[in-house]
């Protein structure tokens, strides 16, 4: 999977389903995360076909996916792999490339019932593969059963394919190659992967030309220059991107001792609020609640709360009698001998 400023491309080199090829879950998954990023996706096949149910998947979601893809048979599409490459989208062949077309095959251990079952799973596959194919074609299921199900490899070239209605185009179609056997096509096309240049005829080269950076690249000259300076830029944009982190980092270490000290602060502002008598306990946490929403206005309320007055608080001295009881007591007292 490759990624670039607008265009994704996808890989399908390899057998479908191995262990080390084309794996049905991870390229769906990829198709699936690509259309959300990318305004186009390019899928590109070098495959020489595999499992039959790994490709339906495959097939499935490259054509139920909304996004804009577009298929390219770099070197061989065969057997499932031929049946992905025409999954509806449009495709386009290099002339070096070959579809290859036959019947599914498989095998069994077993008795003769289980033997049959296997036969008859064959045919029907025949007909599902025939009408993926027939989507694409235009043709009808018995049409390409006849012409391809007879039991041999059908191995089509670029410019058969595109009469025959299988593909849209040839992308290469101004170079030439005298190839004839699949051997030859393989080798001329990994030459020319090897040896292929920058140039205005190169297929490279106009890919590159549609992304914004290189539309105005004239010349080999001008290409490199736009990549050193994209690297530069990338570069700085790595630096950039690690030292924000950094601060950031810092930041939020800074960030976080300021709430725990302030917390801290809350805490004991209310302890001695609660031992003094301005706040009681019931009331502790609707307090707690205002300074924390608004600190500095909830501490001046705290502040001044009336604290509770205590026993310590009222003065030695005796109370004086300023009615005169005390006396008019003592007078009825002696009247009446007592003393």
């Amino acid at each position: 999977m490759i990624p670039s400023p607008d265009t994704a491309c996808i890989l399908l080199y390899g057998e479908i389903g191995g262990f080390d090829g084309v794996n049905d879950k991870d390229i769906v998954c990829e198709l699936y995360e690509y259309a959300s990023m990318y305004k186009g996706i390019d899928v590109r096949i070098n495959s020489p076909g595999g499992s039959v149910y790994a490709g339906m998947a495959i097939f499935n979601a490259l054509r139920a996916s909304d996004a804009d893809i577009t298929i390219y048979v770099d070197g061989i599409a065969a057997s499932m792999a031929s049946v992905i490459a025409l999954c509806g989208k449009p495709v386009y062949m290099s002339q070096y490339a070959r579809l290859m077309l036959h019947n599914p095959y498989g095998g069994c251990y077993g008795n003769k019932e289980e033997m049959k079952a296997v036969a008859e799973q064959l045919e029907a596959l025949e007909d599902t593969l025939a009408d993926m194919y027939a989507s694409k074609t235009g043709k009808t299921r018995e049409e390409i059963k006849d012409a391809y199900f007879d039991g041999k490899d059908h191995w089509i070239t670029a410019k058969e394919a595109r009469e025959m209605g299988f593909i849209d185009g040839i992308y290469d179609i101004g170079e030439r190659v005298d190839a004839g056997t699949p051997q030859e096509v393989y080798a001329a096309f990994q030459a020319r992967l090897d040896n292929q240049t920058l140039n205005t005829g190169n297929m490279m080269y106009e890919e590159l030309k549609k992304r914004p950076s290189f539309a105005s690249c004239a010349t080999d000259e001008d290409v490199v220059r736009t990549l050193s300076s994209l690297e530069n830029k990338a570069g700085q944009y790595d630096a950039l991107v690690k030292e924000r982190d950094t601060l950031k980092a810092s930041l939020d270490g800074y960030v976080e001792k300021e709430r725990e000290a302030r917390k801290a602060e809350i805490r004991n502002l209310l302890e001695d609020a609660m031992q003094d008598g301005r706040i009681a306990p019931s009331d502790r946490d609707a307090y707690q609640a205002v300074l924390e929403k608004d600190y500095e206005n909830g501490r001046r309320i705290v502040d001044g709360l009336a604290k509770k007055k205590s026993v310590d608080d009222v003065p030695d001295t005796p109370l004086q009698d300023k009615s005169g009881w005390n006396d008019n007591w003592k007078e009825i007292r002696k009247k009446n001998g007592f003393n």
